[in-house]
């Protein structure tokens, strides 16, 4: 193989079906036999961008709100994401969750990313805050999280004191509006295929043994 076949990802921290969607990809990827031609790209996208709209609330409060539902239905509807994860391996604490807006955390994983560590920054902040109820807003929680990383303190301390990346996460933020997505995760499989949702495992093998046959490059 000459290059690698990409996976774009778009997801927001904030979002629990994105971190089931990143654990049902890597144990798609697991299975698959040819899983060293593929190379994830993480992008980022906001669904709550209005941090006064969010401020302290919690994301009981906000489902119930944003669906005109009663709270009761909220937690039903978080009891069945949080069974939906514990399927995927992950055990979330979602009644610990409080909006926060993301936007800081993506500038940082646009850093993650220019050092190659976009996918255990991803993996920390998921667990931060949807596992541990963490304020992923908070600039002393990103730097500790940006250190476990691997990313050092004058980087991330450059990051969170000024507003580099802010265009570049903006760019990608537009080009999920550009191609149509409007919910997270979204998976775009080497601009051939795109999947929408946590989708089963097997679907994400199906897809990648597709996108391997259609890429692969004779010796």
């Amino acid at each position: 193989m000459e290059r690698k076949l990409k996976i774009q990802i778009w997801s927001d921290i904030m979002c629990p079906f994105c971190y089931i969607g990143k654990r049902r990809i890597e144990t798609a990827l697991k299975q698959f036999d040819h899983a060293d031609d593929f190379e994830i790209e993480w992008n980022s996208f906001q669904l709550y961008a209005n941090p006064i709209l969010l401020k302290n609330e919690q994301m009981s409060e906000h489902l119930a709100k944003k669906y005109q539902q009663t709270m009761q239905w909220a937690h039903e509807k978080i009891d069945s994401i949080t069974q939906n994860a514990k399927k995927t391996g992950l055990n979330l604490e979602l009644q610990k969750v409080t909006m926060e807006n993301s936007f800081n955390a993506h500038r940082l994983l646009f850093l993650a990313k220019k050092n190659q560590l976009s996918n255990e920054l991803q993996e920390l902040l998921f667990k931060a805050n949807l596992s541990d109820g963490k304020n992923i807003n908070d600039q002393s929680i990103l730097t500790s999280i940006g250190l476990q990383s691997g990313l050092t303190i004058y980087d991330i301390e450059y990051v969170l004191h000024t507003n580099v990346y802010t265009e570049q996460v903006n760019q990608e933020i537009q080009m999920a509006s550009n191609i149509g997505i409007k919910t997270v995760p979204f998976f775009v499989f080497d601009n051939k295929y795109a999947i929408a949702g946590a989708q089963h495992v097997a679907t994400f093998i199906s897809t990648l043994e597709k996108v391997w046959m259609e890429g692969k490059i004779k010796a």
